[in-house]
């Protein structure tokens, strides 16, 4: 319905002026030329309009995720490959941070999304949880930990450096640190055998050095 996507349109536009919990019927009325009670002919509460909000963030988002790698084990470079998609994600977050809050943070007092809008919040953790199984990444801790410092990393981002790229710049550092602690990819593969070679090596020349 045209007049419900002028709503949200509206609706958005407040919040990145005044912040999300500051959202008012009244003035959100005024954006679209209706009176507020007529605004409960679209949405039965506030709180639906917040769901609403945050389901269509939710499918921009499965939009951006339906190009990333289903199996990252399958890629050519799995590390690589991650951190190309991590670097989109960040991207989106830092392009529109009233929908980064929405969508990834607890700003608003008393709500929550509802079963049907959050279920595709849980798609984008399984694809997550499925790409990271490709790589032997399939403890829930690691993929909290991923979680936890990737958006670390945006809250800081939008926080503190707006329109920078302090805290998003050490996407690959962080990408390399966490495939280095959890993967079994073929990088971090040849990295653990260059290391043993290299232990080798040096206690065979110990041995030789001995003998001489």
């Amino acid at each position: 319905m045209e007049t419900r996507a002028e709503i949200l349109d509206a609706a958005w536009r407040l919040a990145r002026r005044d912040g999300l919990a500051s959202i008012a019927m009244r003035e959100l009325g005024r954006e679209v030329g209706l009176r507020a009670q007529s605004l409960y002919g679209y949405f039965d509460s506030k709180a639906e309009l917040y769901d609403a909000m945050f389901m269509q963030g939710q499918e921009q988002f499965a939009q951006l995720a339906q190009r990333w790698p289903t199996d990252l084990g399958a890629t050519e470079n799995p590390r690589e490959s991650f951190k190309a998609l991590i670097h989109e994600f960040a991207g989106f977050c830092v392009e529109d941070p009233v929908r980064y809050q929405l969508l990834f943070q607890r700003v608003i007092p008393e709500w929550a999304p509802s079963a049907e809008s959050y279920a595709l919040a849980e798609e984008r953790l399984a694809q997550l949880q499925a790409g990271l199984a490709g790589v032997g990444i399939h403890s829930d801790g690691a993929v909290d930990l991923w979680t936890a410092v990737m958006t670390g990393l945006t809250d800081q981002q939008i926080s503190n450096d707006p329109g920078g790229d302090r805290w998003i710049r050490l996407v690959d550092e962080a990408v390399d640190m966490f495939f280095d602690h959890f993967a079994t990819d073929s990088t971090s593969r040849e990295s653990e055998i260059d290391g043993i070679n290299a232990r080798g090596n040096r206690e065979s020349a110990a041995r030789s050095s001995g003998r001489g």
